[in-house]
């Protein structure tokens, strides 16, 4: 059962609030002005908090400020229930770090809705994501379906490209941000000396191109269909509103996106350091998760070249051929047909060189 607290110096409102959210199946605590609110809060730690702003002791304002700087309710929904209308009272709370207002008069549905909204967001928010493009994709998805996120793909333009075209090009500025409704596409970039190295793998469901619209840079990298693709385009600016317009949504977002680059700088390290049987397990690994199924499928055959492969690892094909045959004959793979599958997940992973 969800907690909820309601802050209201007038009793009739405040049981009547009570009562209303009792029986849409809330566990309610209220409190009677706001030292007593914030009292209430910091002891049951509810989810979502409605709170009068002109009481006595301690106003709304005062309340809100001070259960933004405890841990505990950093993040708790905090909507503000008022009579006063002036833009100004609006902006100043939203400043604060508010979540909604809801102006008295009211009526059940537009207190009901507020709360639904704003704890789907909360759920979302608390949500721990996968720190890669999967779970930057998996954590826009769920802000859109919430209708906390208006960047459903199904609202923008398609475009369809085939094996070999490019979604974007090295050194390009970006214009879009793209979701990969189906097929498969690469990034990659191009060394000095002309090989490629594949910097990321893409799947149905990814959002491609965003970390430099995010920067305001160039392409660092070029992407490349693998499969026949479809693609939504969200126009940049779109994107950076829909992003920006919560500043809690934006701090989750780009925290993801730290992780990610950490993620990556690690696997730059494991390219410089680790052994060739651990950074093709590795790859193994990751295409497998990618493109096969993910984790429980382990049967799954690897629909991607040996090249691409090889350039994921860093690696001559050569290389990479040798070294799936030692895999072959550890039965830690099999290949038939030319296509590989993983044979033993767990050995693949814990590698010792």
């Amino acid at each position: 059962m969800r907690r909820l607290l309601v802050i209201d110096d007038h009793d009739d409102i405040r049981e009547n609030i009570a009562e209303i959210l009792t029986l849409a199946g809330y566990e309610v605590f209220t409190a009677e002005n706001g030292r007593r609110g914030v009292e209430v809060a910091l002891k049951e730690r509810p989810e979502l908090i409605v709170c009068d702003i002109m009481m006595p002791e301690l106003d709304g304002y005062g309340v809100l400020h001070l259960l933004r700087k405890n841990d505990a309710t950093l993040n708790t929904p905090f909507i503000f229930l008022t009579a006063k209308t002036e833009r100004m009272d609006f902006r100043k709370g939203m400043e604060m770090g508010a979540d909604d207002y809801i102006t008295k008069p009211f009526d059940d549905i537009e207190l009901l809705n507020a709360i639904e909204i704003r704890l789907k967001k909360y759920d979302v928010l608390q949500h721990k994501y996968a720190a890669d493009l999967k779970g930057a994709g998996e954590l826009i998805s769920d802000l859109s379906s919430s209708g906390m996120l208006n960047l459903d793909p199904n609202n923008y333009e398609t475009a369809e490209l085939g094996k070999k075209q490019n979604v974007y090009q090295e050194g390009r500025r970006p214009k879009y941000v793209y979701y990969l409704v189906k097929g498969k596409v690469k990034a990659f970039r191009i060394h000095e000396d002309g090989k490629e190295y594949i910097t990321n793998l893409y799947a149905a469901g990814d959002y491609i191109g965003y970390l430099p619209v995010l920067e305001n840079n160039a392409y660092e990298d070029t992407a490349v269909v693998l499969e026949d693709a479809e693609l939504a385009q969200i126009p940049k600016d779109e994107f950076l509103q829909a992003l920006y317009q919560d500043l809690r949504v934006a701090t989750k977002f780009i925290r993801l996106i730290a992780q990610n680059v950490q993620e990556k700088e690690e696997r730059l390290l494991q390219l410089a350091y680790g052994s060739l049987r651990k950074r093709v397990a590795k790859a193994l690994i990751d295409i497998h998760q990618k493109y096969s199924g993910g984790e429980g499928k382990a049967a799954a055959a690897l629909d991607i070249s040996r090249e691409d492969i090889a350039q994921y690892v860093g690696t001559a094909t050569e290389s990479l051929i040798r070294t799936l045959s030692d895999f072959k004959s550890e039965k830690l793979v099999d290949i038939k047909d030319g296509k590989i599958r993983i044979a033993d997940m767990a050995k693949l992973e814990h590698l010792l060189y």
